[in-house]
């Protein structure tokens, strides 16, 4: 008993004297135990929109928040003071984002899986398990005419732009992603990435390649919000998009600007806006970059549900492709916009996301599904198959 009662006491004094080992991943260096805390400066007031009436579907705008789990949701609307514009879904459901081969998904696996309907490999981009090519959501809505439009905050070859726009086996091979963006047929592109198009070692420069397409190419935001008609392809950094404290508004305008483009379209549009650099927050355990990534994100919902509803048929779903950070709220105070979180993980979890949707036959997104639903659903309403 004595040897047993010794063991235990040195067990005790060697874990006590461990320390979890700093993260090293993006700019962030925080003990993984650390409760990290955070006020908002700037708490900002919401929408208010009423569920359309009808029932026909045109137009269909799919937003993901890259890695935004319910417990970062819940985070961002305490340190908002209870208020999100995510608070005007009448419908949610429930999602799982596994991958084909692996129970932790990447965005690779999460993003084909909506934009193809099948699930597929880690670290896949467009392409089924056996490495096959799938059409995805875009491909679709422009072989049946409707205009397109994908507008993120990360590179373009980077996965979820990718997933939609690309396809290789392996994500990491951007270089080849870039190449295949001379084959798509979408309307209106804008994110980061630049140098995948012009620093290459096949020595190619893909801007021209896509203004022989027919493109116009836009290398800055001032380029970008000049041109009223026609295709756009607007890689306008060298890599991501700046955080959102720097950045502003850009990213709001330019998802706006791609709706009032495409929108001009009579037979209607399908549009993929992602707020992608939630995801590198969770990665970083960077709880202010959080926040200010999701309101960045919510503002925009706010904006893109003012129009829906004026529309009147226009689809509107928000969700995440995984979660990223195993994020804890632990404690905060809705009055003062205060909270306390805590994360368990550098990299993604299995956590099932939330489904948000909003106009006609929004309730078909309502229960519990698998992230290939999410293009099942939306090629049913759009009639794509």
């Amino acid at each position: 008993m004595k040897k047993l009662i010794l063991f235990l006491t040195v067990a005790a004094i060697a874990l006590a004297g461990c320390k979890t080992e700093k993260l090293t991943e993006g700019n962030y260096d925080k003990q993984e135990n650390d409760k990290l805390t955070y006020t908002n400066p700037a708490p900002y007031e919401t929408v208010s929109v009423q569920q359309p009436g009808g029932q026909k579907v045109k137009n269909v705008i799919l937003m993901i928040g890259d890695g935004m789990g319910l417990t970062q949701i819940s985070t961002a609307w305490v340190a908002n003071q209870g208020k999100l514009n995510l608070d005007n879904f009448p419908y949610t459901g429930v999602m799982r984002t596994y991958a084909a081969n692996k129970l932790i998904t990447d965005s690779g696996a999460a993003g084909t899986a909506m934009a193809t309907g099948q699930k597929t490999n880690y670290h896949s981009v467009g392409v089924d398990v056996d490495g096959n090519e799938i059409p995805s959501l875009i491909d679709l809505s422009a072989a049946k005419g409707l205009s397109t439009a994908v507008v993120v905050t990360c590179g373009l070859t980077d996965a979820t732009p990718a997933d939609f726009l690309a396809s290789n086996p392996d994500r990491d091979n951007e270089e080849d992603l870039a190449a295949d963006f001379l084959e798509t047929d979408a309307d209106f592109i804008f994110g980061g990435g630049r140098r995948k198009f012009t620093e290459r070692e096949d020595q190619r420069n893909l801007l021209d390649a896509m203004k022989e397409r027919g493109y116009a190419v836009a290398m800055t935001w001032d380029e970008v919000k000049s041109v009223t008609t026609g295709k756009v392809f607007a890689p306008i950094t060298d890599g991501q998009l700046p955080m959102a404290p720097e950045r502003g508004t850009l990213w709001q305008d330019a998802a706006m600007h791609a709706i009032d483009l495409i929108s001009k379209d009579e037979d209607g549009f399908f549009a993929m806006l992602e707020g992608s650099r939630i995801d590198d927050c969770g990665h970083w355990h960077d709880l202010p970059a959080l926040m200010g990534e999701i309101y960045d994100f919510d503002q925009t919902i706010g904006k893109v549900l003012q129009w829906a509803e004026k529309d009147g048929e226009t689809l509107v779903i928000v969700l995440a492709d995984h979660e990223t950070g195993g994020l804890t709220l632990l404690d905060g105070d809705i009055e003062t916009g205060y909270v306390e979180g805590h994360f368990s993980s550098g990299g993604h979890t299995d956590i099932q996301v939330l489904v948000y949707a909003y106009g006609p036959h929004a309730e078909t997104f309502t229960g519990t599904f698998e992230n290939t639903a999410i293009f099942d659903k939306i090629s049913s309403v759009l009639k794509l198959q």
